[in-house]
């Protein structure tokens, strides 16, 4: 906490901004009888101006006030409508009076401020004087915003060098790193390893910015192979107008200015097809896009999309049909050449590549949600429900409302917490144990509780015991988690005393490890200790003949009798632990969209492949089937050649498949392998499709009466 003042005080030249912030706090806000939890940070008062705020009512400068605060617009409609609130009183965790000084607009969706739907003075959270000086008060956050010729390499080094002589000496084995990080890259590659930014969520951009661009390319594919398959049609008409003195230049602006004019008429339909499936495209992506229809660059971005897609679509039929020879052409002597298919097989296969690969990434991420969610988590969240408790009331009546709920028949058991079931909020690394290796460098969760922590949400003990309240010595107990104990490699953990900086702990117990962070992840080794102080969170476990609607009602009741000003915001522990998946899942919703999409574009474009090579080879059917030959036979003789070219597309996309999907893979430790089978019914998929595509047009060109066909000959 004292580095901002340190900060200011030795290298105050360098910013233009030091704010200290907390981190987002859910904290009960109270209008008169209007009671609710919303979260917020306490922040100093420069902290607007650096966020240039922009203000709806008030003045950046409000939370010089000690007794203000700033509401976002949401929070401000919420509790005073249509009226201007400026001035009006707001109570916070109901004991703190504030009155409001400002009504900013909301944070983006895509800000990382987007929770903070309020700000509070710093001096509410800060008042601690022992906190203010004390180095190790990691909870609390530093925003800077450095002047205009400072160099960002010079001003980190002074801000590591400003911490480093306060971490104690033990600790510097573990070779720290600090350094400043633009908070213009922080939504987008906030992912670290050794210090060093790795990515994060642009590669979801990039990911699905390549797919949008290939799924266009198969767009433009089906335009080209079209467009070529129907040269015969406009054979003469090339060969007419050279003969009339066209130039190949004009034929080719010609058939260019053809190309724009459907990719044109395409992007006006888009832009109708985009206005009306945004706000479904919004749910599936769990984002709140909008359309940016005042932005210049939009515009501008459109038309140049328009020209780069309309010449890529009509470059090679440009090319193409302008080469013809007029001669040949108007004689009656041309004729499409075996190898002028090549180019569109090609194309098809393309096609093709792309769909399989997009096929076997969508089966690869949905096995892979489906493997993490099918881990085992070492507890059982099934009739958890938790809720912070910014008040000491919770704690102070502990014993009188557990005892009510359970005879009420609403809960089963009871419990305090420092840390959620779904996340860790402490890890420290100045442990020590038996045998410890002098050079081991780790970082150890530690899970502050109450002695019913176990009981309530049913962990599972594998040697030693739980928590118990009837022993007075559990008050310096420890329990180990699986992880602890192979990091610490203690063959006998029971019994063993962990030491925390000065404070010895004898292990009483090992449990399961308990997944609560990230599912994809080895379980972090964690101890669990006994705090007898207020906790962040009280744990519920509903009675399981009870109804979860009539349990709630009656925890509220009673809730209520102890804490009338303070509202009951509870969350379910698996509809939280589900919400870990959220990314993987929305991955897996889009790529499969997106695989429909290519699908179709693809089935559409062999749909239209299909017919052409149909009405070319129409007579050779009729010989055909005068000979003798059955639909069967003629049906062969149309697929086949499809259905090689499918066959070869997964020939390619299977290695291109596996490469990628084998690297995004990587990023998870517990992650799910890529079967063979995975290929097998992508591929398998892949031709059953080609085949439903293409035997319409070959049936029918079968069952077609051969004298129809003949009867030029």
């Amino acid at each position: 906490m004292p580095l901002g003042n340190a900060l200011r005080t030795q290298f105050g030249s360098s910013f233009k901004y030091v704010v200290m912030s907390s981190a987002t706090i859910p904290t009960i806000l109270s209008v008169g009888n209007d009671k609710f939890t919303k979260g917020g940070r306490y922040i100093e008062s420069n902290a607007p101006d650096m966020l240039s705020l922009h203000m709806i009512h008030g003045v950046r400068t409000g939370l010089k006030d000690p007794n203000s605060i700033l509401l976002s617009r949401s929070v401000a409609q919420v509790f005073f409508g249509n009226q201007d609130p400026i001035g009006k009183a707001v109570k916070i965790n109901n004991g703190i009076d504030v009155k409001v000084a400002g009504v900013y607009e909301d944070f983006p969706e895509n800000s990382t401020f987007n929770d903070v739907l309020f700000l509070a003075p710093w001096d509410i959270i800060a008042r601690d004087t022992k906190n203010k000086e004390d180095w190790d008060a990691n909870q609390f956050m530093t925003y800077v915003q450095l002047a205009d010729k400072a160099d960002v390499d010079q001003v980190s080094a002074r801000i590591k060098d400003i911490k480093m002589k306060q971490v104690p000496q033990e600790s510097k084995s573990y070779k720290p790193e600090m350094f400043l990080f633009p908070m213009a890259n922080w939504h987008l590659y906030s992912d670290f390893e050794n210090g060093v930014s790795v990515g994060g969520r642009i590669q979801y951009v990039w990911l699905f910015g390549i797919i949008g661009a290939f799924v266009l390319l198969l767009a433009c594919i089906n335009f080209m192979n079209l467009s070529t398959a129907r040269s015969e049609k406009r054979a003469k008409e090339v060969g007419l107008r050279k003969a009339v003195g066209s130039l190949r230049t004009q034929l080719v602006i010609q058939f260019f200015s053809e190309s724009l004019l459907v990719v044109g008429v395409a992007f006006v339909l888009t832009i109708g097809l985009t206005v009306l499936l945004l706000p479904q495209f919004n749910v599936l992506s769990g984002k709140q896009l909008s359309l940016i229809w005042e932005n210049p660059y939009f515009w501008l971005g459109s038309v140049g999309f328009i020209l780069l897609t309309g010449l890529l679509a009509g470059s090679y039929p440009a090319l193409y049909l302008s080469s013809f020879q007029p001669v040949k052409v108007l004689k009656g002597a041309f004729r499409v050449g075996r190898f002028a298919a090549i180019p569109r097989k090609v194309l098809v296969v393309v096609q093709f590549t792309v769909s399989v690969t997009l096929i076997i990434g969508t089966l690869i991420v949905y096995r892979q949600i489906q493997f993490a969610q099918s881990r085992p988590i070492g507890y059982d969240r099934n009739g958890l429900i938790i809720f912070q408790t910014p008040t000491p009331t919770v704690h102070t009546h502990f014993d009188a409302i557990r005892d009510e709920l359970k005879q009420a028949g609403a809960i089963a058991e009871m419990t305090e917490s420092h840390s959620p079931m779904t996340d860790l909020f402490l890890a420290l690394a100045d442990f020590d144990w038996p045998g410890k290796d002098p050079n081991l460098q780790a970082s150890i969760g530690v899970i502050q509780v109450s002695h019913s922590y176990g009981k309530t949400v049913d962990w599972q003990i594998q040697q030693g015991r739980d928590f118990s309240r009837a022993l007075a010595s559990d008050s310096s107990g420890i329990i180990l988690n699986e992880s602890a104990v192979k990091l610490m490699g203690l063959q006998q953990p029971v019994g063993n005393i962990i030491k925390l900086r000065n404070l010895s702990f004898r292990v009483i117990g090992v449990i399961k490890d308990m997944v609560m962070e990230s599912p994809y992840e080895p379980v972090r080794q964690s101890v669990y200790l006994i705090n007898d102080r207020k906790g962040n969170f009280a744990i519920l476990k509903l009675a399981p003949q009870t109804s979860s609607h009539e349990a709630l009602a009656k925890i509220e009741a009673t809730l209520k009798k102890y804490d009338p000003e303070s509202p009951f915001d509870f969350k379910f522990v698996d509809q939280e632990y589900a919400r870990k998946f959220d990314d993987e899942v929305h991955i897996g919703t889009l790529a499969l969209v997106f695989t429909i999409l290519a699908i179709f574009i693809s089935c559409l474009g062999l749909f239209g492949l299909a017919s052409f090579v149909a009405e070319q080879r129409t007579k050779e059917i009729g010989v055909r089937k005068v000979l003798g030959a059955t639909v069967f036979n003629l049906w062969q003789l149309l697929s086949k050649d499809f259905v090689v070219l499918v066959l070869i597309a997964l020939g390619i996309a299977t290695p291109i498949a596996w490469y990628f999907l084998s690297d995004w893979l990587a990023k998870y430790e517990y992650r799910t392998d890529i079967s063979w089978w995975i290929f097998a019914v992508s591929g398998a998929g892949a031709v059953v499709l080609t085949l439903l595509t293409v035997s319409y047009q070959s049936i029918k060109a079968a069952l077609m009466n051969p004298v129809k066909s003949l009867r030029s000959e």
